[in-house]
């Protein structure tokens, strides 16, 4: 199975989430999405579908992936670039394969990247005309936080094996996964606690069995001077 989340990039929470058959390509689910006009989808190329990115842009929604491979195009404009930049060329391209002209796809806007740390070249394609190439290269790199995110949960909430192998027994266990995911994220963003989600999540499992105000214990505030504890609990 595989889970497909849409992370909300404001407060790197799950906003859209569904459980599919890991055969079942990624844009398919992709489409389910419904974006207010002017969001900006970020997705690497397993989400490649020319005419999802023709529906996003007569939707108003921007959108920043990778370019296949593959891919045949001819270059209509090239705009300049900075001399000091990382980005080697910012072009206006259309792609010539008999299936985008058929789909009559509008032409969009390319932009290759050379990251200074890894030394590799990267090449994002948009439908976003207006920003920099540098603010587009820069966006694309904000897609690291749902590899993060999954590393995140697989390492804290127990998900990389299940406790049961029905389909039921794996699609509880990943949803319990992400509300308990939501859970910690409301808690600390509800008590502007400053604390991590992993130190949260640490100290509720090094308390289950203490009887102690929830939002006390994570502040680490002291307990009340008149409670005493006995074997673990608060009395």
């Amino acid at each position: 199975m595989k889970l497909q989340v849409g992370l909300d990039l404001r407060g790197y929470l799950p906003a859209f989430a569904t459980i599919t058959e890991s055969k079942k390509a990624d844009s398919e689910c992709a489409k389910l999405l419904t974006l207010p006009k002017g969001s900006i989808v970020v997705c690497d190329r397993g989400y490649n579908d020319y005419s999802w990115y023709k529906s996003l842009t007569g939707e108003g929604i921007f959108y920043v992936t990778r370019q296949r491979s593959n891919a045949t195009y001819e270059i209509i404009k090239r705009k300049p670039v900075p001399a000091d930049s990382a980005v080697i060329c910012d072009s206006i391209i259309r792609f010539n394969s008999l299936r985008s002209r058929k789909k009559q796809l509008p032409d969009i806007r390319q932009v290759i990247y050379r990251d200074e740390e890894t030394k590799r070249e990267y090449i994002f394609l948009t439908n976003h005309f207006h920003l920099s190439a540098q603010t587009i290269a820069d966006i694309y790199k904000q897609r690291w936080q749902v590899e993060l995110f999954f590393k995140w949960i697989k390492q804290n909430l127990k998900i990389k094996s299940f406790l049961g192998n029905s389909k039921n027994a794996v699609m509880t266990q990943i949803w319990i996964a992400m509300c308990v995911y939501l859970l910690l994220a409301f808690i600390k963003f509800s008590n502007k606690v400053h604390a991590s989600l992993q130190q949260i999540l640490r100290l509720l499992s090094l308390n289950l069995f203490t009887k102690r105000d929830l939002i006390t214990l994570i502040k680490n505030e002291p307990p009340p001077e008149n409670f005493n504890y006995v074997q673990g609990t608060l009395w």
